[in-house]
């Protein structure tokens, strides 16, 4: 889905309490109506009737339930297949945040099949993708992928690095003490880096050439 998608959201948060949020045109604003005094952990649930209509109510026990205060039915035009999850956001780009989910329940015909994916994320940035290893002592031998778009590919790619390239950079062989692989700048590891997925697979240290 799309960071502009239409969407209905039933949701709990630490700081503002319940509320009932949707936006029911592609690429328009979002609105919502807040309960404060709501803290979570709080059940919360999110309804749609045949003709579109969504309600937002939330409960302390998960059998009596009452709607979100001040929140009236809303109707948001949708497709006959659509998402329904769970989502959770710190709100700063910057931070990372954890979310813990019990007793979620699907009515209706839904699938069985969870995924994950990052809302608005349509590709990873462009950065370089490197593999590092090092001594105990001793500064760190880098090298890079020579695909400047590695980190933006969208298919599996097989990487062989030839060993001497890191012996050439001062690092004895025989006696590795560190091996990483990472994405953006090499030489600051605080420094700020993008956003995205990357899968690594099947790495193995093989011996060429019968030595």
């Amino acid at each position: 889905m799309d960071a502009d998608s239409t969407y209905a959201f039933s949701l709990v948060s630490a700081a503002s309490g319940v509320a009932f949020e949707v936006r029911t045109d592609t690429g328009t604003s979002a609105v919502g109506t807040t309960e404060a005094g709501v803290a979570a952990p709080h059940w919360v649930r999110l309804e749609r009737d045949i003709a579109g209509n969504f309600t937002a109510s939330h409960s302390t026990n998960g059998s009596s339930w009452v709607p979100v205060s001040g929140a009236v039915p809303l109707n948001v035009p949708m497709a006959s297949d659509v998402f329904v999850g769970l989502a959770v956001t710190s709100h700063n780009a910057a931070t990372a945040t954890e979310a813990k989910f019990s007793n979620v329940s699907i009515t209706g015909n839904a699938g069985t099949q969870w995924v994950n994916q990052d809302v608005g994320i349509l590709g990873n940035n462009a950065e370089p993708l490197y593999v590092s290893i090092s001594n105990v002592n001793g500064t760190p031998a880098v090298v890079a992928n020579d695909n400047p778009d590695a980190a933006t590919t969208t298919e599996w790619a097989e990487w062989v690095i030839d060993l001497q390239r890191f012996a050439d950079q001062g690092v004895n062989l025989s006696d590795v003490d560190k091996i990483a692989i990472g994405l953006g700048a090499t030489g600051d590891a605080a420094a700020p880096g993008g956003l995205g997925t990357v899968f690594v697979d099947d790495v193995t240290l093989t011996k060429l050439g019968g030595q």
